[in-house]
């Protein structure tokens, strides 16, 4: 699967993973709302732990540094924000609503 430029593409181990899906189904999102297109201008760089960057290649298959923190940006991106609305409505439903079936 190809993300990048043809250069540089993502290698998966364990293609079946749901965990590798759903960067996949990230990068999918990302590019259908314009996030990968445009020149790559902007220049991102830090100083990580070595044992952090190690386990998130081996988890996602990614041997790329840069590869690895575009689909890292693409999933705060587009990450999905159902759980937090979900725990903003705790106790959102009134006492008298009747919810006996």
């Amino acid at each position: 699967m190809q993300f990048l430029t043809k250069k540089e593409t993502y290698r998966y181990r364990g293609r079946g993973s749901p965990a590798l899906q759903q960067l996949r189904d990230v990068m999918v999102i990302a590019e259908k709302e314009g996030l990968l297109r445009g020149e790559r201008t902007q220049m991102v760089r830090g100083r990580m732990p070595e044992a952090l960057v190690a386990r998130a290649k081996k988890r996602t298959g990614i041997d790329s540094d840069t590869a690895l923190i575009e689909v890292a940006l693409a999933n705060i991106a587009v990450a999905d924000d159902y759980a937090d609305w979900l725990l903003s409505r705790r106790g959102a439903v009134g006492s008298e609503a009747d919810l006996e079936f």
